[in-house]
């Protein structure tokens, strides 16, 4: 009986140890290390996105006609006024917008920084003493987390920059449900076309990984372990004596060790 006792607490002692490694993050890092990544992040703009353009200059008079100012209609008043809100532009499905003075500019694939020297240079003749400077933001840079995390939704980056970590974090971090070695990002490029990476958690070369930086409009599912996909197998009554039994065996082999100690 004594024996039983014995192995059943070592295999409850197994079980416990499972379980902490399966919510544990970076489980391959045992010393300190330097993790090099050599590509440098810059978010590129896609179809979809809404830009917000800002041209500043030494000459107001200048500046002021690519600064236009965004209509808003009064419901109550039933006409249209103007606010002090900046127009912004929405990137077509080819990858266009359509700037004042300047034209249809493609604008897909380039960073914000790339459009901003774009149109710098172009409005260059139209400045007489110095070349404006050019702001450019992408305002929709948005990401969805899903699945087996605390607060599942959609979180908006003000920086343009959101890492996989910083996602998960804005979603309440992962439950310990979660896979954390298989987690999925849905990914639509700039020619519409749908990628899925496999990211693990566990493993360093997710800092090599292209899902590493989530891109805007990225969607992250989180996936549910085999303890929640087993546990929804049973109705509530059963998962309530399945822990209740796992409780009283996890008392009962306490309580014997402590007897066999003292014996």
């Amino acid at each position: 009986m004594r024996r039983f006792i014995y192995l059943l607490a070592f295999t409850c002692i197994m079980v416990s140890c499972a379980q902490v490694k399966d919510i544990s993050y970076f489980q391959q890092t045992n010393r300190p290390e330097t993790i090099l990544n050599s590509k440098k992040y810059d978010a590129r703009i896609k179809p979809k996105d809404i830009l917000s353009i800002t041209v500043v200059s030494s000459e107001p008079a200048a500046s002021v006609r690519y600064n236009l100012i965004m209509p808003q209609i009064d419901a109550r008043m039933n006409n249209i006024q103007s606010q002090p809100a900046l127009q912004n532009y929405l990137v077509d499905s080819d990858g266009n917008i359509t700037f004042p003075t300047l034209g249809v500019l493609k604008v897909s694939g380039m960073t914000t920084d790339e459009l901003g020297a774009f149109i710098g240079n172009r409005l260059k003749p139209f400045f007489s003493e110095e070349l404006p400077v050019i702001t450019v933001r992408i305002l929709n840079y948005t990401v969805s987390v899903l699945g087996e995390v605390l607060r599942p939704g959609k979180f908006e980056s003000t920086n343009g920059r959101i890492t996989i970590f910083e996602g998960l974090a804005m979603a309440g971090d992962m439950t310990i449900f979660g896979r954390r070695d298989n987690i999925t990002v849905l990914r639509e490029n700039e020619n519409g076309e749908k990628i899925i990476y496999k990211v693990n958690l566990n493993n360093n070369k997710l800092f090599e990984s292209p899902a590493f930086y989530l891109e805007q409009n990225d969607v992250v599912y989180v996936e549910p372990n085999q303890t929640k996909a087993n546990s929804s197998k049973y109705g509530a009554a059963e998962n309530y004596r399945m822990t209740t039994i796992s409780v009283l065996i996890s008392l009962a082999t306490l309580g014997a060790t402590i007897f066999g100690l003292t014996k």
